[in-house]
């Protein structure tokens, strides 16, 4: 599923495309994901925004689109054999690109996401001044393993499997943890790396895994991949101490790190 990086690296190839133009149609065959879509007609385009996952486009007239890209969506500037949605624009045309038909669009008075109830619930953006040191130690107060609270929205918005992975990996700390017995100093290193591999990540477009589900809206991977450390390398030496990479599932999902980097048990 893209996460925080390959939303907000959408976010930004999408900006030129969309600020300031009018949406003069939009055109699928499924309003129940698509829900309302023939409110955003004949709008233009304020603001385009992210929060966590979701991107947010603010229209005129006091109306919002809502999108998030599931598991394999993302836009395209050419129609697919998976394109779902056409956007047809002042200038172009803009198409929603969905394989597996997770993704979601919801038209909303602007700020009224009760269709929408995480997006009222997500944490603070880890790459804003919302995210200090002493709320997310308080987040970590719990008997939850690390690699749970990470993924949990409420606590860091946008944070999802890859870059929960990597962030452990560079603290040095095992997703098996429980957050209650992380000190203050190994809090923040984690504090730390989540900002560090985030940035890094959206720097570099995010990442293209093998099934290349995800790229950018204008066709290009992201590059990040070329840095994963643990995340789907089990099996792989670490490139830290040449150790087997070891793969566990913790909160339903499969988590990928160094036993003997990061320790195995609590």
């Amino acid at each position: 599923m893209p996460e925080l990086p390959e939303v907000e690296t959408t976010r930004r190839k999408l900006l030129p495309l969309l600020l300031g133009r009018r949406i003069l149609e939009v055109r699928h065959q499924d309003p129940r994901r698509y829900r309302h879509t023939e409110r955003a007609e004949g709008r233009r385009v304020e603001e385009v925004g992210r929060r966590g996952k979701f991107l947010l486009l603010s229209l005129s007239g006091g109306l919002e689109m809502v999108l998030h890209l599931g598991m394999t969506g993302g836009f395209r500037l050419e129609e697919t054999p998976h394109t779902r949605v056409r956007f047809l624009l002042e200038k172009g045309v803009l198409y929603f690109h969905d394989p597996r038909r997770f993704g979601r669009i919801w038209v909303v008075e602007r700020g009224d996401h009760r269709e929408i109830p995480l997006l009222s619930r997500l944490g603070p953006e880890p790459l804003s001044e919302a995210f200090t040191f002493p709320g997310f130690l308080q987040g970590l107060r719990s008997a939850r393993p690390l690699k749970a609270l990470l993924l949990d929205q409420t606590r860091v918005a946008g944070m999802g499997n890859i870059y929960a992975d990597e962030a452990l990996f560079r603290a040095r700390l095992s997703p098996l943890r429980p957050g209650r017995s992380l000190g203050e100093e190994e809090a923040w290193r984690l504090f730390q790396a989540i900002r560090e591999v985030l940035s890094e990540a959206v720097a570099l477009g995010g990442s293209t895994l093998s099934d290349r589900a995800y790229r950018q809206p204008d066709g290009l991977p992201g590059s990040f991949q070329e840095r994963h450390a643990v995340y789907g390398r089990a099996g792989l030496p670490c490139p830290a101490c040449g150790a087997p990479i070891a793969r566990r599932v913790v909160a339903g999902r499969g988590t990928h790190f160094c036993p003997n980097c990061q320790g195995e048990s609590p």
